[in-house]
């Protein structure tokens, strides 16, 4: 992600609207699911146990814990966000509404969809932007999670 030098954080609130270029497959495997589980503390067999998960749940197999899911927004942002040359700090300001619609099948492969929602000045070189997360799974017609993100873009200053 590199910075557009005729863009400046002023210019944001006329990219409401748009939405930007998906994120790069990720992969769900079993690794990943068994390291959240490791982090969180969230043992669930529907997670981290493949044999009882297909023997007694009816997703015929393990599945990837939601918080997992939501995590990757901060680690996938679109390749084509257009960051203002003036824009010092982006900072995680946190979430306004969460949905996960969908469980995501441990194997499966899914990408992050960002529209740009809003953006506007909280304060004084201080941005407020809410941007929609959409996470689509491969295959699948329906959305695995939507949510509502937010980031507080700091400016440069002189």
């Amino acid at each position: 992600m590199s910075a557009d030098p005729g863009l400046r954080l002023a210019d944001l609130p006329s990219l409401a609207g748009r939405a930007l270029a998906p994120s790069d497959w990720i992969v769900i495997d079993q690794a990943r699911v068994d390291a959240f589980a490791a982090c969180t503390g969230d043992h669930q067999l529907i997670h981290v146990d493949p044999a009882r998960a297909a023997r007694e749940t009816p997703f015929g197999g393990t599945v990837a814990h939601g918080f997992l899911l939501l995590s990757l927004v901060g680690g996938h942002p679109p390749a084509d966000f257009p960051w203002p040359a003036d824009t010092a700090l982006a900072l995680n300001y946190g979430l306004d509404k969460v949905r996960f619609l969908a469980p995501v099948r441990v194997g499966a492969r899914v990408r992050l969809h960002t529209k740009i929602l809003d953006v506007r000045e909280k304060d004084p070189g201080r941005w407020l932007l809410r941007q929609e997360k959409t996470l689509e799974v491969e295959g699948q017609p329906a959305p695995a999670m939507v949510a509502e993100s937010l980031a507080l873009l700091i400016a440069r200053t002189p």
